[in-house]
């Protein structure tokens, strides 16, 4: 069997271009059935039968496998199986009917506008750092857009005098208005702080840490950790968290949730989750 998983892995990353970790998660799962199918004593998976994957499915589910983990195993097997049947090594799919458990979306923490507005508090000294925390804090919170988003901002893509922000994908672009608290912590840090932050004049990113470098997602994230400790904050706040707050916040104060979608990003109205 390690013959055709190979074979399946090098069709994977020659045909179909897949990355190493997708090969890696590939090769993990099918491993794992390798060894269930000899335990049943099925040396060829070709001889496997639809009662056999189903008897692992069971397997999995038993042992307290998590039904995202039990989703992904059965994608990977899906995949196997059509590759064989494609290659004339099977008569039959027989993974076709495999179902995948169905995985409880859980709703978002949100925080209360008196949390959202302790946490946007906190940094309102006149440090560099701290001028930076507020506007990425302040950004973030009037247009709802993605951590990566945020720190992926040009300063071309910030328009002051209107007041909004155009977020680019390899698709599409999407325009994003923020109101008066944002524009004056930017105007603040894009004055006063970046330019005395950054590295490198000629660069056009907007947000950059204490080295003068691109801002990343981890040290975003331990921003918005110490200023919501610093805030008294109990719930687990995470900078996603004033993306969901964003949105709940302007449903319940009667914006169309078509426009907050729109405002987010989402392609499917039912990613829109707002409790």
């Amino acid at each position: 069997m390690d013959n055709i998983i190979d074979e399946f892995l090098n069709y994977l990353k020659t045909v179909k271009q897949t990355s190493a970790n997708t090969e890696s998660s590939y090769r993990r799962d099918l491993t794992k059935l390798d060894k269930y199918l000899q335990m049943q004593g099925i040396a060829d998976i070709t001889k496997a039968s639809v009662t056999n994957l189903q008897s692992y499915m069971l397997y999995l589910e038993k042992n307290d496998f998590a039904a995202a983990t039990v989703s992904r195993n059965i994608a990977s097997i899906k995949s196997l199986y059509h590759f064989l049947f494609k290659r004339g090594l099977i008569a039959e799919d027989i993974s076709e009917n495999l179902k995948a458990p169905k995985i409880e979306k859980k709703l978002p923490e949100i925080l209360t506008t008196e949390e959202v507005n302790r946490l946007l508090d906190q940094p309102r000294g006149g440090s560099l750092k701290e001028v930076r925390d507020r506007a990425m804090l302040e950004v973030l919170y009037a247009t709802g857009i993605r951590v990566s988003e945020l720190i992926g901002l040009k300063v071309g893509d910030v328009n002051l005098q209107v007041g909004y922000i155009i977020i680019r994908d390899a698709h599409k672009e999407r325009v994003v208005p923020f109101g008066a608290p944002a524009k004056r912590a930017l105007v603040d840090y894009i004055k006063n702080a970046r330019i005395q932050l950054i590295n490198d004049l000629s660069s056009d990113v907007l947000f950059v840490n204490c080295q003068g470098q691109p801002m990343s997602r981890q040290g975003f994230w331990k921003i918005v950790k110490y200023y919501a400790k610093k805030a008294g904050i109990t719930s687990d706040i995470t900078p996603h968290t004033l993306r969901h707050s964003f949105a709940a916040h302007l449903v319940e104060n009667g914006a169309d949730l078509r426009s907050v979608q729109e405002m987010l990003g989402h392609s499917d109205i039912s990613t829109t989750q707002i409790p």
